[in-house]
C-alpha cells in the first residue's frame, strides 16, 4: 500500500524525518518496500531569474550567451545556454555558483568554448523535477526575481510502498498507518468529522430513483446500506483530490468515483456509487449469480458467472461482481444527475473464490478478501456522501436502506503486568504498558490489583471492532513490544532446549542421493509439486490419478499431486532441448504422492533422465544409455535409503504408466515402504512432449517413517589378503525367467552350500545365449562365481566341492538344467 506523507499528515502531525518514519513503520511489524519522493528537493543557490538578452556564441552553433538577472540574488549575470527556449523575457530557475543539483552536480563559474559562464539555468530535470532535459523550465507566473527554487515550486511529497501483513486488514487505509504512527510517536489523531449522520427524515422520499434493497445471501453479505443522491453534476474533481489519488498511483476519473477510492484508501471501506436512472425496477438485489449469466465490467470485458459467485443485481439483470468490480451498465456517467451509494460488507471467502475463478481482482477485493471492519462501515458511508455533496453538488433524499449488521461488537482480554513481563522475559514499567494500550485505542476498562501487588495490576482491555486480529493475552504481549521497540530488549544470554545432532531421514536421504547423482554429472532440479492432470494422468492409472487431484485447484495446470518426479524432469528437459541446451542428465529430489488403497501415500523420492545429446556436436560419439545404466542408478540410488534392490527381482512396468513396454522394469512395492522403477520412457509420450531422442530414467520412493536414521561414522572393515576361486556355470533355462531372478537364485543356493567354511563374493551374469543346440523356449545364461576365504588360500578341492554341491542344489530346485 502507498502512503503518501502529506496526506497521512491530514489526521496525525509527524514532524519527524523520513527516515525516521520508515524506521517506525518497520519497528511497528510492517516492511517499507521502497519510499519515493516527488517534487523538488532542497536545493540552495536556485533562484529565480529573467533573460534580459539572449546571443548567438561566437564560437559554437548550438550554444546561445544569455544576460540574466536574478534580482536580490546576485543582479545581472552572463549564462552560456543550450537550450532552445532561452529567449529574452522568460523567467527560469537559475543555479548559481556553490549550488549543488541532484546527481551531486556542482555548480560553478567556468569558460565554455572561451565565453565565460556565471551559473546555469535549469531544465525540469536537472533540479529534480522530470520531464524533458531539452528545454529550460519557463515560470509562467513570473515569481519575483531573486526567489529561492524551494519557495516557489509547491512543497513535494514522499510516498512509502509498505507491505501490510494479512493479518491486519485494519491497516489497508490511511486511517489503520495514521493510528499505528499517532501511538509510536505519541501524537494525537484527528478522525474526519462527518456532516452527514444518516438521518434521512424531512427530506424528499425518491422511491422512483430506489425503492427496495433485499439481500438473500445473508451469510454472505452481513451488511448492505445503500443511500440516495440527488442532483448531482459529475465533473473534475478538485485539485487537492486529485493530487492525493494521483500521489499514490490511481488516476483521478470523476469527482464521485474519485471520492469512492478516497474514502476507500482513507478508512479501508470500499464503496459503489450507481447511476440510480439506470437500476432497472429501482431496486437493488443481493443474491448468487445463476449459471452462465453474463456481465460486462468495467474493464469491458463479458465474463460468464456460475453458481455461488455473489453479484449486486436490480430488478432485471446483474449490474455488479459483488465487491470486485461494477458492470458498464450501471455506473456513473457524465449525464448522471442522481446516485445510489452502496456500502456494503461481503463474506471474504466469498469474494476470494470468485475472483479466483473469475481471474478478477481489484483494490476493493484485496480488502474484502483480508476483511474490513462491519462495525464502522456505515461511518465510511457517511464520509463519502459529505465528500459527494462537497465536490458534485446535490442532496441526500430517502429513502435510505440499511440491511443486517446488527450484531454488537464486544471483546474484552484480561492481562497482567506479571504475565506481560513473564512472556518478554524483561521488565516496562506498568505504566508504560497501560499508555501502550491507550495509544493504540486498546481501552483500559477495568484495572485491578492481584493477589501479589509487587507483580503489578491487572487490565481488562476492550479490544476495537477494527483489531479483529487480538483475542487472546499473548497478543496484548505483542502489541506491548512493539510500542516499546524491539530495539530495546536488553542483551541477555539464551538459554533454550539444543537441537538434536542429526538430521531428519527424509534431509539425509535427499543430501546422500543428489550427491551421488552430482557426482555423476547430473543436473539437479527443482519444479513444483502440483501438476496438470494430463501430466498426471501419463504416470498413473484413472483411479489413483483421482486420488491425488486438489479439491478446489486455483489453476488448471496444478490440480494435482504429483505421483512421481519425472514429470517435471521432462518439462524441464524439453525447454532445454527447445532453447538449444545440452542437458542430457537432470535429476531431482522431493515429495510425491503415491495412490494406495485410496489414500495417498506421502513418498521421500529422487528420479532422473538421461536423455540423448540431440544437437551436440562431438568429435567422438559414446555408448548412449540403455536400461541397464537407468537400473544402475536406480540400485545405488535405493542403497542409499538403505535398500538392496540388487537382492530383489523385478518386474514389467504397466503398460500407461508413462514407461516403453517391454524396456522397463518395477521393484519393490510401496505396501512394504518403498517403490523404484527404470527403463525406457515410452515413446509416444516423448513425441507429444515435444522431445526429441530416447529418455532412459529412473525413480525410487519410500516412505518417509521406513528411511534409516543417520548412520555412524564409516570405519574401516578388513578385507580379505587372499585370492578368490573363479568357477563359471551356465545354466538352461526358461525364456521368460528373468536373469537378475536367476542370478538371485543361485547366489541364494551357492551361500547356503558353502556355510561358514568361506565367502561367496559375488555372482554375475556374463553371458546370455539362444539358438542352435538349445530346446525352443529356452535360454542359456552363464554366470562367473567368487570364492573367497579370509584366512587362507582355497583349494581346488574344497572349491570344486561347494561348487559340484551348488549345481546339484540348483537344479534339483528349479529343475533347470547345467549347459555342458
Amino acid at each position: 500500500m502507498k502512503i503518501s506523507l502529506n496526506w497521512i499528515r491530514d489526521y496525525v502531525p509527524l514532524t519527524a524525518s523520513v527516515e525516521e518514519i520508515s524506521r517506525a513503520i518497520t519497528f511497528l511489524g510492517f516492511e517499507v518496500e521502497s519510499v519515493h519522493t516527488t517534487g523538488a528537493p532542497k536545493l540552495e543557490h536556485v533562484v529565480v531569474g529573467e533573460i534580459l538578452t539572449r546571443a548567438k556564441h561566437p564560437n559554437a552553433d548550438k550554444l546561445s550567451v544569455c544576460t540574466v538577472d536574478v534580482g536580490p540574488a546576485g543582479g545581472v549575470k552572463t549564462i552560456v545556454c543550450g537550450a532552445h527556449n532561452c529567449d529574452a523575457g522568460n523567467r527560469v530557475f537559475v543555479a548559481l555558483p556553490g549550488a549543488v543539483l541532484p546527481g551531486d552536480f556542482r555548480i560553478k563559474q567556468s569558460k565554455i568554448r572561451g565565453q565565460s559562464s556565471d551559473g546555469m539555468m535549469c531544465s525540469p530535470d536537472e533540479i529534480g523535477l522530470g520531464g524533458e532535459h531539452s528545454g529550460l523550465l519557463i515560470l509562467a507566473n513570473r515569481p519575483e526575481l531573486g526567489l529561492p527554487i524551494n519557495t516557489v515550486l509547491p512543497p513535494g511529497d514522499t510516498v512509502f510502498d509498505i507491505e501490510i501483513t494479512p493479518n491486519r486488514p485494519d491497516c489497508q487505509s490511511y486511517l489503520g498507518i495514521a493510528r499505528e504512527l499517532a501511538a509510536w510517536f505519541r501524537l494525537p489523531l484527528a478522525y474526519p468529522q462527518e456532516k452527514f449522520r444518516g438521518d434521512v427524515s424531512g427530506v424528499p422520499a425518491r422511491i422512483d430513483l430506489l425503492a427496495g434493497v433485499s439481500v438473500e445471501s445473508p451469510e454472505d453479505c452481513p451488511l448492505y446500506t445503500a443511500h440516495v443522491i440527488s442532483g448531482v453534476k459529475i465533473g473534475p474533481s478538485p485539485a487537492w483530490l486529485q493530487d492525493r489519488l494521483t500521489a499514490v498511483g490511481l488516476r483521478p476519473i470523476n469527482n464521485v468515483v474519485d471520492v469512492g477510492n478516497y474514502v476507500m484508501l482513507e478508512t479501508g471501506q470500499p464503496l459503489h456509487a450507481f447511476d440510480a436512472k439506470r437500476l432497472g425496477g429501482s431496486r437493488i438485489i443481493v443474491r448468487p449469480a445463476t449459471e452462465g449469466e453474463k456481465i460486462t465490467t468495467l474493464d469491458g470485458k463479458e465474463r460468464s458467472l456460475a453458481v455461488g459467485m455473489l453479484v449486486i443485481a436490480d430488478a432485471a439483470n446483474p449490474v455488479v461482481v459483488a465487491g470486485i468490480m461494477g458492470g458498464v451498465d450501471s455506473g456513473v456517467s457524465a449525464e448522471t444527475t442522481d446516485l445510489v451509494l452502496e456500502c456494503a460488507v461481503f463474506r471474504r471467502q466469498s469474494i476470494r473464490a470468485t475472483s479466483r475463478r473469475l481471474g478478477l481482482s481489484s483494490d476493493s477485493s484485496y480488502r474484502y478478501e483480508r476483511g474490513v471492519d462491519p462495525h464502522s462501515s456505515i461511518e465510511a458511508a457517511w464520509r463519502a456522501i459529505d465528500l459527494i455533496l462537497e465536490t458534485a453538488g446535490g442532496e441526500v433524499v430517502g429513502p435510505a436502506f440499511r440491511v443486517g449488521g446488527n450484531v454488537p461488537w464486544q471483546r474484552e482480554i484480561v492481562v497482567t503486568h506479571d504475565f506481560i513481563t513473564d512472556r518478554l522475559g524483561f521488565d516496562i514499567p506498568a505504566a508504560d504498558m497501560r499508555a501502550a494500550f491507550e495509544s493504540l485505542e486498546l481501552a483500559v476498562t477495568r484495572e485491578e490489583p492481584t493477589t501479589h501487588p509487587a507483580r503489578g495490576p491487572a487490565w481488562t482491555v476492550a479490544v476495537p471492532s477494527w483489531r479483529d486480529d487480538l483475542d487472546r493475552p499473548i497478543d496484548l504481549v505483542e502489541e506491548v513490544l512493539r510500542l516499546h521497540g524491539t530495539e530495546k530488549i536488553p542483551p541477555s544470554v539464551v538459554q533454550s532446549p539444543a537441537l538434536v545432532s542429526d538430521d531428519d531421514p527424509v534431509v539425509l536421504f535427499n543430501r546422500r542421493a543428489t550427491e551421488y547423482l552430482v557426482g555423476h554429472d547430473f543436473h539437479e532440479c527443482v519444479t513444483y509439486t502440483l501438476r496438470s492432470a494430463k501430466e498426471v494422468a501419463a504416470w498413473s492409472a484413472g483411479v489413483a490419478a483421482h486420488n491425488v487431484g486438489l479439491a478446489n485447484p486455483f489453476v488448471d495446470d496444478q490440480s494435482h499431486l504429483r505421483p512421481s518426479l519425472l514429470g517435471g524432469l521432462l518439462e524441464s528437459l524439453r525447454l532445454n532441448q527447445s532453447r538449444g541446451v545440452v542437458a542430457t542428465r537432470l535429476c531431482e529430489t522431493g515429495r510425491v504422492f503415491i495412490e494406495e488403497g485410496g489414500h495417498a501415500l506421502e513418498c521421500a523420492a529422487v528420479a532422473f533422465v538421461i536423455a540423448e545429446p540431440v544437437g551436440d556436436r562431438s568429435w567422438k560419439v559414446r555408448e548412449g544409455a540403455d536400461f541397464f545404466s537407468a537400473k544402475h542408478h536406480v540400485v545405488a540410488l535405493a542403497r542409499t535409503a538403505g535398500v538392496a534392490l540388487e537382492e530383489h527381482g523385478g518386474a514389467s512396468v504397466q503398460a500407461g504408466a508413462g514407461w516403453q513396454a517391454g524396456h522397463c522394469a518395477t521393484y519393490g512395492d510401496i505396501v512394504r515402504g518403498w517403490t523404484a522403477q527404470a527403463g525406457l520412457v515410452n515413446l509416444a509420450l516423448l513425441k507429444s512432449l515435444g522431445i526429441e531422442g530416447r529418455v532412459y530414467a529412473g525413480c525410487f520412493a519410500m516412505l518417509p517413517d521406513k528411511l534409516p536414521a543417520a548412520a555412524g561414522a564409516r570405519r574401516f572393515a578388513e578385507f580379505s589378503l587372499f585370492p578368490a576361486a573363479l568357477r563359471d556355470l551356465a545354466l538352461v533355462v526358461d525364456e521368460n525367467v528373468p536373469a537378475g531372478d536367476a542370478r538371485l537364485r543361485l547366489l541364494a543356493v551357492a551361500r547356503a552350500a558353502a556355510g561358514d567354511a568361506f565367502a561367496v563374493e559375488r555372482v554375475e551374469v556374463f553371458d546370455v545365449y539362444h539358438g542352435a543346440g538349445l530346446p525352443a523356449g529356452k535360454r542359456s545364461l552363464a554366470f562367473g562365481l567368487s570364492f573367497r576365504s579370509a584366512s587362507r588360500t582355497l583349494t581346488d578341492d574344497e572349491v570344486n566341492k561347494v561348487f559340484q554341491k551348488t549345481q546339484d542344489e540348483i537344479v534339483a530346485a528349479t529343475g533347470w538344467q547345467i549347459r555342458k
